[in-house]
Order: C-alpha cells, then structure tokens, then sequence
C-alpha cells in the first residue's frame, strides 16, 4: 500500500524529478533492462534514439504538468483544504499522468519488440518468469504469517510512508493508521496472478510474430489496458482499498501539525524547484 496521501503527484516524480537521476536515464534504463535482455550494437542505436525523443517529450510537455499539480497540492495543505474529494482528485491526476505516459511509449516500444531475436525473446521470458518464482516465495512467506503478524506489517508499512512524507507522527494518527489498517485487502495474490496473465499472453504473442502482422498492434493493446488482465475480485479489492485509502488519508490529513505542513510545503516546494531546473534548456 503505497498510495498515501502525499505521494499523490510525488509516486511518478519521486522517480524522475531528481536531477542526477534523470539526466541519467539512459544509464539507468540500461542498467535495468540488462536483467532482461541485451541489445546488439544495432539495436542500442535505434534504442538510444527513441530514449532521447522520449526524454524530450517528456520533459517539454510532461513536467509543466507536474509541476502545476504540486503547486495545487501545495495549495491544498496551505489552505487546509485536503479532503477525501481533493485527495481523490489528485490521485485521479496522478493515475492520468501514468496512463499518458504509458499510451506515449507502448506504441514505440512495440515496435522495438519486433526486433528482438528468438533468443532474446526466450531469455527475456525466462528472466520475467524467475522473476514470477521469486514473488511467489514473498508471498508464500507472506501467507505463512500469523493474521496479527500480517496486519502488524501492513501498520508498520503505512506508518513509515507517512513518516516519510510528514514527520514524526503524533499518537492520534498513529492510532488512525492502526484502525484503517484492518480494512485494507491484501492485492498481492490477485496481482501477481495479473502479472503472468499478462505475461503469457504476451508471450503468445511473440511466440507467433513471425506469421502475425498485426503483432505490434495487439502488443501495443495488452501494453496499454492492463484491466483486461486483471480479474473482477482484483479490481474490486482495488476499489476497496481506494476507498480505505482516501478514509485514511483524509482522516490524517485533519490531524496535521504545523510542523508537519511546514514539512510537507518544504517537500513540495523542494521537487518543485527539482522540475524547474530540469525544464531549463
């Protein structure tokens, strides 16, 4: 459970926003995908090519967007007006940045799938499926838990987010977070279900590319509506947890401090200057 109420706007930019960070994109996609797949000399220059234009667009016309909603969650805590409707709001905003993101680059990387040899396609499955095997072992230790022991971790997870983002947290939203934490819904089993779901038919589709001309555009399909992978118990659990979430949130967001605003306008206004500074040419 990771969407607490300040990292709202923050869960796309706390990966981007930092300067060393992203002015090293391509360092660190490499870095990434290495554990997945290696490109050929051939393929790293068209690769390379794609990857700047990306990074342009987005920071040319991603950014502004950003920095226009931390500005308005800024607004918020300033004028106390953080609520279930508001935080709902940023996180639909949030959820938007995402999903342009995502339209922006399935189409490219589609098409840079076709490229990809039998070989490299065979290691790239056999990685995401060690992958698979070890988030099962998490999740096996995960149900091997006690029923305290699990809402116990969940407590603590959510704690530390908000200390994150806030401070130290006072006795009152302590005990907040002790009560919601019952009423959220483990996702994981759902989720990694969803994951070799879409895994696999990915891996059909790959399995028949060679006599499929239209395997870019239906990769580029599965790329871009997860929900058709997702079954009804996951998206309900997901709703559930929504709804948790903004409870929650709204509920701390009363009890804040001024010394915790104050940490949260610094926060703010410190990935604000982050954004800045990258849109400079």
């Amino acid at each position: 459970m990771k969407k607490y109420w300040l990292i709202i706007a923050v869960l796309l930019l706390s990966g981007c926003t930092s300067r060393l960070a992203y002015n090293n994109l391509d360092w660190l996609v490499y870095w990434y995908m290495d554990d997945y797949v290696e490109l050929t000399d051939s393929q790293e220059v068209i690769f390379d090519k794609k990857l700047a234009k990306w990074i342009e667009w987005h920071r040319n016309e991603q950014l502004q967007l950003y920095s226009m909603q931390l500005k308005q969650l800024r607004q918020h805590v300033q004028n106390n007006t953080l609520n279930k409707q508001t935080i709902a709001q940023q996180l639909d905003q949030a959820q938007a940045h995402l999903i342009t993101l995502r339209n922006k680059l399935a189409p490219e990387l589609a098409q840079l799938a076709t490229q990809l040899s039998d070989d490299q396609v065979i290691y790239l499955f056999a990685a995401i499926s060690k992958d698979n095997r070890e988030k099962q072992d998490s999740l096996n230790e995960l149900k091997a838990l006690s029923a305290q022991a699990r809402y116990d971790q969940i407590s603590e997870d959510i704690e530390e987010e908000f200390e994150e983002r806030l401070g130290s947290l006072t006795d009152t939203q302590q005990a907040l977070i002790r009560e919601y934490a019952r009423h959220f819904t483990s996702t994981r089993e759902n989720w990694l279900a969803y994951r070799v779901a879409m895994q696999n038919e990915a891996r059909k589709l790959f399995s028949g590319r060679a006599d499929n001309p239209a395997f870019s555009q239906q990769l580029t399909q599965l790329l871009q509506n997860p929900d058709d992978y997702r079954s009804p118990e996951y998206l309900q659990q997901r709703q559930h947890n929504r709804q948790a979430y903004l409870e929650l949130a709204s509920r701390v967001a009363d009890t804040m401090t001024t010394q915790q605003k104050d940490h949260v306008e610094e926060l703010l206004s410190e990935l604000l200057e982050d954004i800045e500074a990258l849109q400079e040419p």
